[in-house]
């Protein structure tokens, strides 16, 4: 371009830039992909043009040209396009640039007579969902799918349809109704008094610097009452605070997979007491994401976790509230394990999860156990076949990276007559825990939570709290002599059971026990306080759980447990 059409072309920008009249074209460019897009308004009709990184820019500027001109007459012969010219600061960009090089972000793209400022990368909601139902006292929390944008960096604007007879200047929808500004934080609660209105939320997709378009959403129905008191609310005044150093608040909790509750067998053979719609996802999750938020955890071990309610519910949810989370699939199963962790006093340093079955077979550190089950075929193929997982988690202080700790999650073989699979299980994981805590990671102290479907009286909670089993331990034949598979077994491992030996952690209408654990590293952290479990009252006031004010078969545990 000659000198003299470089300055034309400049003076016509600024007086377009001055007159305002600059429209958008969007650039996406990511190093992982090979092709970027370009998304603009030409004569009135939205173009996305899909083209190579390493492409030079003057074609993707003749591409932008003959795209303006296109006709929907194919028989009338194209007309020449528009000219089109790509300017940066100023001056205009090299047409032999890469096309990766070229779009940068606050550069001028002159077509014709248009002009568009560039954007590059901006902050893009793509995903802005709601829960279907809403209840008054719960707290909600939209799910976002974001592109180079934080919610943190993000607006959040929540509004509440204004009562029918409210004056008051308000915006109005389309439909003529009239919203009140409510809230203006990711997570918003609803009010008692506001059930029966509606609610939407605005967001403005951020990253620092920039603000993204705006999505706007309104719940599909009004606000609902809730079901009164529930049996997490007095455990919640136990923890208004979040703990600090050196103080960690641990929870361990079954949830009750969806894919659980959701049955005709559900329904009607293990939870009959239960209403109906207390068994739906939608009214259970409502009550967990305000159960777990209000433990203000800084480890959150859980099991039953649907891979889905992972991904769409809770790692969103529980992101607002300041965790993130890990998810470890069972074998063959549609949930499994997943680990949350205060990410202002955590990082992720490593993971270590495995199947127990298939770790028993493959991993060379159980070859002793694997070799002395080979005499009992039936116990070894009754182990090979479960898909119980361990997932194992080291973390690191964010304020002392130095200072780390492993976390380790499980939910073991369910059967009444499974004693002997479970400490076959228990064997596995307590070995793999002490290969991370003790070899990898020499040290560290241990948190192990989950279920693990055995009382107190059992011989994998005295194994766990002992460090040893002996091979005449009545476990071994807990299933008859079929799977008989006697052996002595010791672990190294100074575990102990923080929250001590609950009258039950799970109560249904058939059976009420102690089934879940936080052990801890007894050499490295005591024991700060037990948050004191629901009373039998506010258990059974619905007969059995789960119940409408608790989303469980099991009731979570909590202790805060203090560095030595």
């Amino acid at each position: 371009m000659s000198g003299v059409s470089s300055r034309l072309l400049s003076g016509a920008l600024r007086l377009l830039g001055r007159a305002g009249g600059m429209d958008r074209a969007v650039v996406r460019i990511v190093p992982a992909e090979p092709k970027l897009s370009i998304s603009l308004t030409l004569n009135g009709s939205n173009r996305q043009l899909q083209r190579d990184q390493t492409e030079p820019l003057g074609r993707a500027l003749a591409r932008i040209s003959a795209s303006a001109t296109k006709t929907k007459k194919r028989k009338e012969p194209p007309a020449p396009g528009p000219p089109v010219r790509l300017f940066y600061l100023g001056q205009p960009v090299s047409e032999a640039a890469t096309n990766a090089e070229a779009w940068q972000d606050g550069a001028e793209l002159l077509v014709g007579g248009v002009l568009y400022r560039v954007e590059r990368n901006p902050p893009i909601c793509h995903e802005l969902d709601l829960p279907r139902h809403v209840m008054a006292d719960f707290p909600v929390c939209p799910r976002l799918r974001l592109e180079f944008a934080h919610p943190d960096h993000s607006l959040f604007v929540w509004f509440r349809q204004k009562a029918e007879g409210e004056a008051g200047d308000c915006p109005e929808s389309a439909a003529g109704q009239q919203w009140e500004e409510v809230g203006h934080e990711r997570v918003f609660t609803p009010a008692v008094g506001d059930i029966g209105l509606r609610l939407k939320v605005r967001c403005t997709p951020g990253d620092g610097q920039r603000l993204g378009e705006t999505r706007e959403l309104e719940v599909a129905g009004p606000v609902e009452a809730g079901p009164g008191a529930c049996t997490f609310d007095e455990r919640h005044l136990y923890t208004q605070r979040l703990s600090e150093e050196p103080v960690i608040r641990a929870v361990s909790y079954n949830l009750l997979a969806d894919v659980y509750a959701q049955t005709e067998h559900a329904r009607t053979v293990l939870f009959p007491y239960c209403a109906p719609y207390a068994l739906e996802l939608e009214y259970r999750h409502c009550l967990i994401r305000k159960e777990l938020s209000g433990y203000r955890a800084d480890l959150l071990c859980l099991q039953e976790v649907d891979r889905t309610v992972f991904s769409d519910s809770l790692a969103p949810a529980l992101e607002a509230f300041g965790l993130d989370g890990l998810f470890r699939l069972k074998d063959k199963q549609h949930e499994g394990l997943a680990t949350f962790y205060r990410r202002s006093r955590y990082r992720l340093s490593s993971r270590h999860d495995i199947l127990l079955g298939e770790a028993l077979t493959d991993d060379p550190l159980h070859q002793d156990l694997l070799q002395s089950l080979d005499r009992y075929p039936g116990a070894k193929e009754k182990m090979l076949q479960r898909s119980s997982a361990l997932q194992v988690t080291v973390l690191e202080s964010t304020a002392d990276p130095s200072r780390k700790i492993c976390v380790a999650n499980t939910h073991l073989y369910f059967h009444p007559k499974g004693g002997n699979i479970r400490l076959l299980q228990i064997a596995v994981a307590l070995s793999h825990i002490r290969h991370v805590a003790y070899e990898l990671n020499p040290g560290i102290p241990i948190i192990f939570c989950g279920d693990f479907n055995s009382t107190p009286s059992t011989g994998m909670y005295s194994f766990v709290r002992d460090g040893t089993i002996s091979e005449n331990h009545e476990d071994w034949t807990s299933n008859g002599e079929e799977e008989r598979c006697n052996m002595s077994l010791t672990h190294p491992l100074k575990l102990k059971s923080a929250c001590g030996e609950p009258a039950y952690t799970n109560y249904v209408g058939g059976f009420h026990g102690c089934l879940d654990y936080i052990f801890a590293d007894s050499e490295c952290l005591d024991v700060e306080q037990v948050i004191p479990m629901p009373s039998h009252e506010e258990v059974t006031s619905h007969q059995a759980l789960p119940s409408v004010s608790h989303p469980s078969d099991h009731i979570a545990l909590i202790c805060d447990l203090r560095w030595k």
